[in-house]
C-alpha cells in the first residue's frame, strides 16, 4: 500500500529551502543590499594584482566597503582606475589616501584608506568629474621596489661595497687579542666602577637633594634679584643724571675757594710775618708760667701751712 504525500508541506518545504539557499548566496556575496553606498573613484600607478571586483576596501583597518571596478584609465594607460562603493557616512576628507595592502601569504589584495583629519572639509567630486578621486599613495612593496631599484642602479654602489669591506677589514684588525683583554678590563673597571655607585647609593642621593635645595635657593635669590633689578637700574639711572649737576657744583665750589684763598692772601702773609712770631713767645712764657706754678703747687702740697705763715726757717743741722 503507497503512503499518502502531502504536497502541500513537500511544497512549503522547498520553498523555504530556496530561499534559504538565496539568503545563503546573497550573504556569501555581499551584495549592495546591506545598506546606501556612495562612489569613489581612485588612480594606482603600480600594479593591483591580487585585487578584484568585491574586494574590501577598509578605513583605518575597519570594513567600509568595496571594490566594484578595476580596470586601465582611460586617459592615461599606466594608470589603473579603481571603482570604490563606500558605505554612506564614511568620513572621506580631502586629506585621505587610498593605499593596497597585501593580506600575509594568501595574496588578496585589499584598499586601505588612511589619513583624513578631523579639520579637512569632506572630499567632493570637482568640476569635470564623475565621482570624488581619492588620492593614492605608493604600497610598502612598491616603495621597497623602488628604492632597491635606485639602489642597484646607484653608480656608487660598488664604490660603498668596496669601503664597507674595507671598513670591515680595519675593525676585524682592531679586534685583536690585545684589544680584546683590554676590553673585557674595561668591562671589569665599568662594573667595580658601577658597583661603587650602587653601594654609596644614599650618599649620591643626599647630594641631589642638597644640590637640588642649593638650586632652589639660588633660583630664589634669582628671582630677588630679577624683582629688584628694575629698582636698582632706576636708582643708577637717576644717580648717572644727577652725576653732571654734582660735576657742575664741584667745579663751583672749586672756584669759590680759590677766590676766597686769593682775597685772604694778604691777611695770611701778615699773620705769618707778625702773628706767628708773637704767638711763639707767647706760648714760651705761658710754659714758664706753667712750670712756675707747678713748683709752687709741689711746695705746697709739701707744706701746705707755708700758705698762712711763709716758709719757716730751716732747722740747723749740728755743729750750725
Amino acid at each position: 500500500m503507497e503512503p499518502k504525500v502531502n504536497y502541500t508541506l513537500v511544497g512549503l518545504f522547498i520553498a523555504l529551502l530556496g530561499a534559504g539557499l538565496l539568503a545563503g548566496v546573497l550573504w556569501l556575496s555581499r551584495t549592495d543590499y546591506r545598506g546606501v553606498y556612495d562612489r569613489y573613484y581612485t588612480y594606482m600607478d603600480e600594479s593591483v594584482t591580487g585585487l578584484s571586483n568585491d574586494s574590501s576596501v577598509k578605513y583605518r583597518g575597519v570594513d567600509v566597503g568595496r571594490v566594484k571596478e578595476a580596470i586601465l584609465n582611460p586617459d592615461n594607460p599606466e594608470q589603473v582606475r579603481i571603482a570604490l562603493d563606500l558605505v554612506r557616512g564614511t568620513p572621506v576628507k580631502e586629506d585621505t589616501f587610498a593605499v593596497l595592502e597585501t593580506q600575509g601569504l594568501t595574496g588578496i589584495t585589499t584598499v586601505n584608506l588612511t589619513g583624513g583629519t578631523r579639520a579637512a572639509p569632506v572630499l567632493k567630486a570637482k568640476p569635470g568629474e564623475t565621482f570624488p578621486v581619492i588620492k593614492s599613495q605608493p604600497s610598502f612593496y612598491t616603495q621597497l621596489s623602488r628604492s632597491l631599484a635606485r639602489l642597484t642602479t646607484n653608480e656608487q654602489l660598488p664604490e660603498l661595497l668596496i669601503n664597507l669591506n674595507n671598513l670591515t677589514q680595519d675593525a676585524r684588525g682592531l679586534l685583536d687579542a690585545q684589544s680584546r683583554t683590554d676590553f673585557k678590563r674595561m668591562l671589569a673597571d665599568l662594573a667595580q666602577l658601577t658597583k661603587v655607585i650602587a653601594s654609596r647609593r644614599s650618599e649620591l642621593a643626599d647630594s641631589i637633594v642638597k644640590t637640588d635645595a642649593a638650586l632652589d635657593r639660588f633660583a630664589a635669590v634669582g628671582k630677588r634679584l630679577d624683582e629688584r633689578l628694575p629698582e636698582i637700574l632706576h636708582e643708577t639711572q637717576a644717580s648717572v643724571r644727577g652725576l653732571p649737576e654734582m660735576t657742575s657744583e664741584l667745579a663751583r665750589a672749586s672756584a669759590s675757594l680759590g677766590s676766597t684763598v686769593d682775597g685772604s692772601r694778604a691777611d695770611i702773609a701778615q699773620f705769618t710775618g707778625q702773628t706767628l712770631p708773637e704767638s711763639g713767645l707767647l706760648i714760651a712764657e705761658v710754659r714758664q708760667l706753667t712750670a712756675t706754678l707747678q713748683r709752687l703747687a709741689s711746695e705746697l702740697e709739701r707744706e701746705p701751712s707755708a700758705l698762712v705763715f711763709g716758709r719757716g726757717r730751716p732747722v740747723r743741722g749740728p755743729g750750725e
